[in-house]
């Protein structure tokens, strides 16, 4: 008898004590969420307008990781005290700052120097992409007042675009009349070809003059070469083909002129106005590049390029 009522009182004894710690856990849980201000991600969310997912990305990448996650269920939790230092995320990431750029930023080591460079740098960026647009802005306003002054849309676009340096073999000289081009440059076809030569890209002729001028043309013929080519190629009357480099251009303004040549001039003008009411100027040797072989006048296909700056 004796040894059931100790067995009896030992059950009761232990279901005591599994209550009762059940309840200790349960109440003293609660008690430090509130007494530590702890938020849920989810309510935190709410709390500093961030979403969850992105606070789950800055816990990942240790940029703002929870004040207190549970060990037993996983759930992340913040508090308050978190708050200044994701504001100060959230207002470097308004100035279009990276994740990586904040974190480095937020880094007690990074001196005012170093931020200080971090901003201006950015502060550069964003001047640039202002500029660009301001480009832009200007450029879709000189097409409505082309588009109003003419009816249509314009038959000919004008582009702006890099040109990367090219190694080229060319010879220079004072032509007579605007028709000596076409018989330079066939010499200059002659020459290379009777070497084994094959240009890899179609030829040039840049005009050196700095004013526009019908006779005596300072121009250069070039034909663009691969790097096996490094020797000179001598013509009649002492003159040289010669391998050089023709230099990267930074920017130039571009037109496709299609057809006659003896319609060049309204192409010239149509490029000469672009620049002019887009707020660019000349820097530089107009030069043509002819896109296809010259043979059929009617169609050939000639690129106008003028180097241009910001006026």
């Amino acid at each position: 008898m004796c040894d059931a009522r100790e067995g009896l009182l030992k059950e009761k004894l232990l279901l005591d004590f599994e209550v009762t710690s059940k309840c200790t856990v349960k109440t003293s849980s609660k008690i430090n969420l509130s007494e530590m201000n702890m938020f849920k991600i989810g309510e935190f969310s709410k709390l500093c307008r961030v979403p969850a997912s992105a606070l789950r990305y800055y816990a990942n990448i240790g940029l703002v990781e929870p004040d207190h996650t549970d060990h037993f269920t996983g759930y992340r939790y913040y508090s308050f005290s978190q708050l200044p230092r994701l504001n100060r995320i959230l207002a470097l990431k308004d100035l279009g700052l990276s994740l990586d750029q904040i974190a480095q930023l937020l880094d007690e080591s990074v001196s005012p120097a170093e931020i200080r460079g971090m901003l201006r740098m950015r502060q550069a960026e964003i001047q640039q992409v202002l500029d660009e647009e301001q480009a832009r802005l200007a450029r879709v306003g000189a097409r409505l007042i082309q588009i109003e002054q003419e009816g249509k849309m314009p038959t000919q676009e004008v582009v702006l675009k890099t040109i990367e340096k090219q190694r080229v073999i060319a010879v220079r000289q004072i032509l007579p009349v605007p028709s000596d081009v076409g018989t330079l440059l066939g010499e200059a076809y002659m020459a290379v070809s009777s070497k084994g030569i094959q240009p890899i890209a179609p030829p040039i002729a840049i005009y050196h003059d700095p004013e526009f001028k019908e006779s005596n043309m300072d121009t250069e013929i070039a034909l663009p070469v691969g790097s096996s080519v490094k020797d000179d190629i001598a013509l009649d009357g002492g003159r040289w083909l010669k391998v050089r480099e023709l230099p990267a251009l930074p920017l130039v303004a571009s037109i496709i002129h299609a057809g006659d040549y003896s319609t060049f001039d309204q192409t010239y003008a149509v490029i000469g106005q672009w620049i002019a009411s887009n707020g660019y100027r000349i820097a530089g040797s107009p030069q043509e590049i002819y896109l296809s072989p010259p043979t059929d006048a009617a169609g050939a296909v000639t690129e106008i390029q003028f180097p241009v700056e910001k006026a």
